[in-house]
């Protein structure tokens, strides 16, 4: 159950995927969920441990073993007893009595360890799933940031041709159409190099379900541009107290409170007993025999133990409190960060990127008619590239964050929005 929430919730990191995603069978976040949860061996072993854990409660259910003795004695003899005439044959059975209920107590230890178990996988779960949206949103990064590349390569080819315009008209010394050009191969050489980041990030991704002969890497369906609306501050602090994290010191406080009882009832001394029948060979006859053992002091040895026991379970009350104190801590860090980050995300789309692409239009036109410098040209293009890089890097800020939101929480509440439509020269 809490492994589907978890899912859910990481998979709305990029619930905002174009809706003919699908149909174009581009690979989505869900692609590489699938093929981590079959492949990794973080979760597969599990069933291993799943099995060991059975076992142990099976054996901790187990009642003492009754053995089956034989003693031989006075065989062989010498003088009188010589042979066996003498001979004295022992059948008897023995085993442990067990006191203070300790056989309920290892059961109720190994139950709560096996209970615990899939707290544990869900939440290595859903680190692993945390981990694979971050990866995937790295090559969403590298294939945003190449995108941005080839715009800018687009427009530094406009340049170049308006720039050898100018110069076969006479209107343009030659160095600016060198300087064009120099500027065109710095623009293909970063696009190049994010080319070769965003095969880079899908490798490392592939990783994951132990792919290394990578082919062609696929086109990504998510939009990193478009964010979503998340709760407040005080809601996800409401939530996050119902983490994973903070849950897993309830099933703690579990098997801690075993091993007190455990511990306590090693007070109570068992009893070891033995009861049989025995050959008497020498009068021909036969008689019971038996007999019990109880160690003494086990109560002043005990108290050693469940003292150290009782002080484990009193101090998880405090290092829960201290777990909590650093969750919140971060969760304000990322919240915080979150929101930064989309302001910045949003006042781009909405100001910045608009004027920017309005003022390169009108700097290209004036630029054509021999009114603006090709300098002052240039430049508006690198700013209006830095412009867009600086916010692809702030969605994927904010994204960073929302991943470490939803791992915190472990809840499916992103909302997704459609953004409005940036309009691309």
């Amino acid at each position: 159950m809490l492994f589907r929430l978890a899912a859910s919730a990481a998979c709305l990191v990029f619930a905002c995927a174009s809706p003919n995603a699908r149909a174009n069978e581009s690979f989505t976040l869900d692609d590489a969920f699938e093929r981590v949860i079959d492949t990794h061996p973080d979760l597969r072993i599990y069933r291993h441990t799943e099995t060991l854990l059975i076992a142990e409660a099976d054996r901790a259910a187990l009642a003492p073993a009754v053995v089956a003795n034989v003693q031989l004695e006075n065989a062989p003899g010498t003088g009188a007893l010589s042979g066996v005439r003498g001979a004295e044959l022992t059948l008897s059975l023995s085993s442990v009595l067990e006191r203070g209920g300790k056989r309920e107590a290892r059961r109720a230890l190994a139950a709560s360890r096996l209970d615990a178990l899939g707290l544990q996988r869900s939440t290595r779960q859903l680190d692993l799933l945390a981990d694979v949206a971050r990866r995937y949103l790295d090559v969403v990064a590298a294939q945003g940031q190449a995108g941005i590349a080839r715009d800018e390569v687009a427009q530094r080819e406009r340049t170049v041709q308006a720039s050898r315009q100018r110069v076969a008209a006479g209107a343009s010394p030659t160095s600016v159409a060198l300087s064009a050009e120099a500027m065109l191969s710095r623009a293909r050489l970063d696009l190049s190099r994010a080319e070769t980041q965003a095969a880079a990030a899908w490798r490392r991704l592939a990783i994951l379900w132990r792919e290394t002969d990578l082919q062609v890497m696929p086109r990504l369906s998510a939009q990193p541009l478009v964010l979503p609306s998340i709760p407040t501050f005080s809601a996800l602090q409401t939530a996050l107290r119902e983490s994973p994290d903070l849950q897993r010191f309830a099933d703690e406080a579990r098997i801690r409170e075993a091993r007190v009882q455990l511990a306590r009832t090693t007070a109570s001394p068992d009893i070891d007993w033995q009861a049989g029948v025995r050959r008497l060979q020498g009068d021909d006859a036969w008689a019971l025999v038996g007999g019990v053992s109880i160690p003494l002091g086990s109560r002043r040895r005990s108290d050693p133990e469940i003292r150290v026991a009782t002080a484990e379970l009193e101090s998880l009350a405090l290092e829960r409190e201290s777990a909590e104190l650093a969750l919140i801590a971060t969760l304000a860090q990322a919240h915080g960060q979150f929101t930064a980050a989309r302001a910045e995300v949003e006042l781009a789309r909405s100001d910045v990127l608009p004027r920017m692409h309005r003022a390169e239009a009108a700097a290209e036109r004036a630029y054509r008619a021999g009114a603006l410098s090709y300098l002052e040209w240039a430049q508006l293009q690198s700013e209006t590239t830095a412009a867009r890089s600086r916010q692809l890097a702030a969605a994927v800020d904010a994204y960073r964050a929302l991943i470490e939101i939803q791992r915190l929480t472990a809840e499916p509440f992103v909302l997704a929005e459609r953004a409005p439509t940036e309009t691309t020269p």
